[in-house]
């Protein structure tokens, strides 16, 4: 099994279902909280992979839901550094094993990276169970 650095939001409830699910399959998992770490651009980028730049962003960030932000619109370094400055921008969780690095909780890319055991309910991870509300999620 795997030790899994695990970026969050703390109070994320998308957040605590991810990792409970990975400590079911058998993983450690070291929380690390997203908006205290001290990213630089190269730091952040190493996550992203080859996914486009509106992919790195949280479309339930508020700016984003208002429109202020349009990720698709974005070249890579603006976007860098709107999200260090903004880290609530960032599209959850980012996760680390060894030296290889991911972005988001798609369950069977990260079932086919590190294993995870079959879920009975296979339901979104990644959006926040909130975005429908008109109250966004703090900032804690």
């Amino acid at each position: 099994m795997a030790t899994v650095i695990f970026y969050e939001k703390p109070g994320c409830i998308n957040n605590t279902k991810q990792k409970t699910l990975l400590e079911a399959a058998g993983h450690t998992v070291q929380a690390r909280n997203l908006l205290t770490g001290h990213w630089t651009a190269e730091s952040l980028r190493s996550f992203f992979g080859s996914l486009p730049v509106a992919d790195w962003f949280n479309p339930s960030a508020p700016r984003i839901k208002s429109g202020e932000i349009v990720p698709e619109k974005l070249e890579a370094e603006t976007a860098l550094a709107l999200m260090i400055d903004q880290p609530l921008l960032i599209r959850r969780p980012l996760m680390q094993v060894g030296e290889r690095r991911s972005i988001g909780f798609e369950i069977s890319a990260i079932d086919a990276w590190i294993g995870l055991q079959p879920s009975t309910q296979q339901k979104d991870l990644q959006t926040c169970s909130r975005s429908h509300e008109d109250t966004p999620c703090r900032a804690t």
